[in-house]
């Protein structure tokens, strides 16, 4: 049986960030969510050299720059919104699920933006989705 290549970056994917959920709260316990956020970047800068040795960075074109810095942008910004979720009081075990439902956003945008279709099973999937959230979000009184 042969495996696509892309499984093995998202199983690599979904235990490191099945960790960095417990790790987020962790860290959050103890220090500010911008410090966290700090330190979330010297993570992916001391990670870089590994991952990306001796090639151009910039060799890219502008417009592929612009939509990786804007990436890199959004993404600080969720890191930041995570940190700060768990460090007002959110359970790891709440927002972590709930932050981790940001493929619906995907989902809802690629029509437009690469004009890919939603199947009937996406949106049975969306709606699941958004009956988590509710479940999730629902903590016990008192």
């Amino acid at each position: 049986m042969h495996v696509a290549p892309w499984f093995w970056y998202a199983t690599v994917t979904l235990v490191s960030w099945g960790v960095v959920g417990l790790l987020q709260k962790l860290s959050t316990n103890f220090i500010s969510a911008e410090s966290a956020l700090i330190w979330l970047v010297v993570g992916f800068l001391l990670l870089e050299p590994l991952l990306y040795p001796g090639k151009a960075v910039f060799h890219y074109s502008q417009w592929n720059i612009m939509w990786g810095l804007l990436s890199g942008i959004l993404n600080a910004l969720g890191a930041w919104a995570l940190f700060a979720a768990m460090k007002n009081g959110g359970n790891a075990s709440i927002v972590a699920p709930v932050t981790a439902l940001y493929p619906l956003v995907v989902i809802l945008l690629v029509p437009f933006v690469l004009h890919e279709s939603i199947t009937m099973l996406q949106v049975v999937g969306i709606v699941c989705a958004l009956i988590a959230v509710v479940l999730l979000s629902t903590e016990p009184a008192g």
